[in-house]
């Protein structure tokens, strides 16, 4: 039996400390996070919490992050993409109206490219 390509080419990875993620990439960045964990420049970390989100008492659906810290007084949410999609962007935007305080932050942060005037 052949395993099944991952949809978006992600390899599964072992990080520093063992566990086993999605992708190189957010194994990696458990690596700096637990570099900065030990640097004591952020504390609490987490491994994928999860976060139901519940309206009138229903569950709508649930969003399970990648990683959350604590830095200074503040929570941070962090996922891991590549390729954002509109099942995340709808989730991301229902999980920050249903949970006062969070706010999820994407890693690698994202810049746009510059437009360049056409000749």
């Amino acid at each position: 039996m052949i395993a099944a390509r991952a949809k978006y080419r992600a390899v599964k990875t072992e990080c520093g400390t063992g566990h086993l993620h999605d992708s190189k990439i957010e194994a990696r960045r458990c690596d700096d996070l637990h570099a900065l964990v030990a640097a004591g420049r952020i504390s609490d970390l987490e491994l994928q919490p999860r976060f139901d989100v519940r309206i009138n008492g229903d569950l709508i659906c649930k969003y399970l992050a990648d990683f959350a810290w604590r830095q200074d007084d503040l929570r941070v949410v962090e996922d891991v993409k590549g390729v954002t999609t509109r099942i995340f962007n709808l989730k991301k935007k229902l999980v920050e109206a249903t949970h006062p305080g969070v706010v999820i932050t994407l890693y690698p942060p994202r810049t746009r490219k510059k437009r360049t005037a056409k000749k």
